[in-house]
């Protein structure tokens, strides 16, 4: 009887991950193409009206108890419609991509995914945060210099005076943990702060940026901020941020907005996430107002001038922008789940990949 030998176990060796990465890299490239090119090679400019009359609309709709009341920016439900008015940008991002002009891939437009490659996505929405922090404190540091306003490092006389002003001593407080907590939860507060900065930056820079990219990176950047500017009208003319109820107000804020417009709108395409322009905006937006701690009481109520909103956060703003431009950051404009290496191994005579195939978006 002959006998029957089982088979030698074979060794299973765990994948190559160079392999895995060109997998998953070829995964994307298809899904990047598989549909059509995700971003237009032309300005869709039918969506671009709708979604530019439909937020600055909405935003005045929304506005409206604020001055039809007479209360204006004491209405005591005026910080729930400021929250409001920030998501008449994804109304209209929602209205445009389901019914005037449908992308192939809609989260892909929107950069909502993919979060590949993942190292980059959190590298840029860490710059996002910790960048507009250093910046909102350093535009008063460089304020106190130019003498537009006084600060309080050592003796924090705002805090003290808060304290007292609310019946507390503060002599029995130790105002050095306040400020401690105060900068310990920086964090959290712009993570609750960026759920409402989601509502704009949905649509700023999640589909009105890409929209306008055909015209070239820095127009595209430029444009949308301006119209960003433009939609804070309803809150600008009332005296929010500036202080002023006339159309000066507004030309202010449309400066502050294509500044830091060009830096958020930088996040959103060296990254090609939305993402890191929401935690941006999240960021600036408790920087901002966190950081008043330092004031000294006596320029209290302190104005926007020596301030990230004015002359100082202009200055360093545009420093910025000029830094990634001279870098050539602005040239480096990945395709969503691809590194800028991969996507430069697609096949030779592959068509080109999105957002790439106009001259003014070359890549490194």
């Amino acid at each position: 009887m002959s006998e029957t030998h089982a088979p030698a176990p074979q060794t299973v060796l765990p994948p190559d991950p160079a392999v895995r990465r060109r997998e998953r890299a070829d995964a994307h490239r298809v899904k990047n193409t598989e549909r059509g090119p995700i971003f237009p090679a032309t300005v869709p400019w039918l969506a671009v009206v709708v979604f530019v009359v439909i937020s600055i609309g909405g935003a005045w709709l929304v506005a409206l108890p604020l001055w039809t009341s007479g209360e204006g920016l004491m209405h005591p439900l005026f910080t729930l419609i400021a929250l409001a008015m920030m998501y008449t940008p994804a109304l209209a991002t929602l209205v445009v991509v389901l019914w005037v002009r449908r992308p192939a891939n809609i989260p892909r437009y929107l950069g909502l995914t993919p979060m590949r490659p993942a190292g980059r996505t959190w590298l840029f929405i860490a710059i996002g945060a910790v960048g507009f922090w250093v910046l909102a404190y350093a535009s008063m540091l460089l304020g106190q210099a130019m003498g537009l306003i006084r600060l309080d490092l050592s003796g924090v006389s705002a805090i003290t005076a808060t304290i007292e002003a609310t019946g507390g001593q503060a002599a029995a407080m130790d105002v050095s943990v306040i400020v401690a907590v105060n900068l310990a939860t920086l964090p959290l507060i712009t993570i609750v702060n960026s759920v409402a900065a989601f509502g704009e930056e949905i649509g700023w820079r999640g589909w009105l940026l890409p929209s306008l990219r055909p015209l070239g990176t820095m127009p595209a950047l430029l444009i949308s901020g301006v119209i960003w500017g433009v939609w804070h009208a309803p809150l600008i003319l009332l005296g929010y941020n500036y202080q002023r109820t006339d159309l000066a107000g507004v030309g202010f804020m449309v400066v502050f907005c294509v500044l830091v417009g060009i830096l958020i709108g930088w996040l959103r395409l060296r990254s090609a996430s939305v993402w890191p322009a929401v935690i941006a905006h999240g960021a600036l937006n408790t920087a901002v107002s966190a950081f008043l701690i330092f004031v000294d009481v006596r320029d209290l109520p302190a104005g926007p001038w020596g301030s990230l909103l004015g002359w100082p956060g202009w200055i360093l703003l545009a420093l910025a922008a000029v830094v990634l431009l001279v870098t050539g950051q602005f040239r480096k404009q990945p395709e969503p789940g691809l590194t800028l290496a991969e996507a430069a191994q697609r096949a030779p005579g592959a068509p080109g990949a999105p957002g790439e195939h106009t001259a003014p978006h070359g890549r490194a």
